[in-house]
Order: structure tokens, then sequence, then C-alpha cells
């Protein structure tokens, strides 16, 4: 093992303290020992002294087998990443001057997202002198709402970000679950 890589622990040779408090895998406690005994005793039983907490005084020192170790490691990030969800967030753009149809038209494909269970961004885009009337873009997601209610629950009220008026809608939950 080679030190200064991140995340790699310090084991065998490479640890430099001249004594250690070690304990071994199966939960025996070797107390403070002197490095070499506690290296020569990890050789024994054919496995690695791995250094646990080289901040502690006197470092912190286990036998175990640390192939093994990082094995349990690797498969527990992965069980991890499988359990984890991915939020999707679709976005839906609006303007100011938007017709009754149209507006319609883009509520249907925000209904399709939020059945999905996609995350739904609603956002006005503010064109130049809309920027001083930015309450005519919180007004058009005021009336995008209430369509998206039934399917979808609201973050926050509209607010402005730069730019834009922006509305999360997050899908409600399953009645299932």
């Amino acid at each position: 093992m080679r030190k200064g890589k991140k995340n790699e622990a310090i084991m065998n040779e490479d640890i430099t303290a001249k004594e250690v408090r070690c304990m071994g895998d199966d939960g025996t406690n070797y107390g403070i020992i002197p490095t070499r005994d506690a290296q020569s005793t990890a050789d024994d039983l054919g496995l690695d002294l791995v250094l646990i907490s080289a901040d502690a005084k006197p470092p912190v020192a286990k036998i175990m087998d640390y192939g093994k170790f990082k094995y349990q490691q690797e498969k527990k990030k992965k069980e991890a990443k499988k359990k984890q969800k991915v939020i999707v967030v679709k976005e839906v753009k609006f303007s100011v001057k938007i017709a009754e149809n149209d507006i319609n038209y883009k509520v249907k494909h925000a209904i399709e997202f939020l059945e999905k269970g996609y995350h739904v961004k609603c956002r006005v885009f503010l064109k130049g002198r809309e920027m001083a009337h930015p309450q005519a873009g919180a007004d058009v997601l005021e009336r995008v709402w209430p369509m998206l209610e039934e399917y979808g629950v609201r973050d926050a009220k509209p607010k402005q970000e730069g730019r834009f008026v922006n509305m999360m809608v997050l899908p409600k939950k399953d009645e299932k679950h």
C-alpha cells in the first residue's frame, strides 16, 4: 500500500508510530503494544495490521483481512447506490403574453411529467420591459397552478430568480406506499 493516496488505509510496514492500541478482528483487545509486535501478531495470523485512527494517542490499529474489509465496503456502497432515488426535474416554460390554449397545452405536458413521478419546474421568462413587472410572470404561474393542483404539490409560491419567475411542483405521493 502506498501512502499519500486519498481514502487508502495506512497498513503494515507503512505505520510509523512506535506503539499502537491494537485490536483483533474478532474483538480481541491486545492493549497498547509496540508496532512491531502488533505487526508480527498480524503476520502470524495471516492478516493485515491496519491503522484505524492515526490521530489518537496512541494510534489505534486493527488486525484484519484488509481485502475482505475493502470488498465489504464496496458492496455496501453499491447497495446504497441501488436504493438511491434519482430526482428528475422537467422544465415547462411559459411567457407573460401566452394564450390560454398554449397554457392548456403546456400544462398537459406538465401533468404527464408529474404522473411519471418527475418534478416540474414551471418558468416564465421575462423579456425586456417585462422585467419591470415581475408580478405579471407570477400571475401566469398562479393561473397555471389550479390546473396542476390535483396532480402535484407546490413547493413554494412563484418567486423571481433573475429573468425568470419560477415555481416548483412536486408529484403527489402515491397512496399505495
